[in-house]
């Protein structure tokens, strides 16, 4: 939240989205979580690469669901990255169809006020990622009770390539980028700034 304000009070209303935050906190972490640069390939072969893809589950009309794809999401810079995630995202809503290519795809309902949800997963992606929306809870700290904003992230991934273990540590590594989450500042923020 204090990047999204921040954001706000620097751009307005043309203040990067908190989905494209996260979608940059996802890509941080699959940097360093091998398994989730993988794809399953139709004859069942497994590959993992060093550049990959994102994938951004998008509603169109008449309840049906396409994916927008960031490709090579991991080589863009910040600017790069919001400027790719919004027009695809829009191309996407516009009948633009993706080929299906990313090893991770985020979905929310954020829109709905759903706060929790399974998704499932598509090959050749290797995870589904669902992020829910953003609300105040109450957390138990011995007398004194504490609210906090929070999201609930639902990882749902396949076990052809990843192990539980894994999995949680690679959501346990999207929990910590989203924490520390800050705009890259200058021109020349690049994929590889750690924020």
């Amino acid at each position: 939240y204090k990047a999204r304000d921040a954001a706000k009070k620097k751009n307005g209303k043309n203040a990067p989205s908190p989905s494209v935050m996260i979608a940059w906190a996802v890509v941080r972490a699959m940097e360093t979580h091998a398994p989730f640069r993988r794809l399953i390939l139709d004859d069942d072969r497994i590959i993992e690469t060093d550049d990959f893809d994102l994938g951004m589950a998008v509603a169109l009309d008449g309840d049906r669901l396409a994916t927008a794809v960031v490709t090579e999401a991991n080589k863009k810079s910040w600017p790069e990255f919001v400027k790719v995630y919004n027009d695809t995202v829009e191309a996407t809503r516009s009948g633009r169809v993706d080929a299906m290519n990313a090893p991770v795809v985020i979905s929310s309902l954020g829109a709905f006020g759903v706060k929790a949800g399974a998704p499932i997963v598509v090959p050749p992606s290797v995870g589904t990622l669902f992020i829910g929306t953003a609300h105040r809870e109450i957390i138990p700290n011995g007398k004194r009770d504490e609210t906090a904003d929070v999201i609930t992230l639902s990882l749902t991934f396949d076990h052809r390539v990843v192990n539980g273990a894994a999995a949680a540590n690679f959501a346990h590594a999207i929990k910590e980028q989203i924490e520390k989450f800050k705009i890259p500042t200058g021109a020349r923020a690049t994929a590889s700034t750690t924020h």
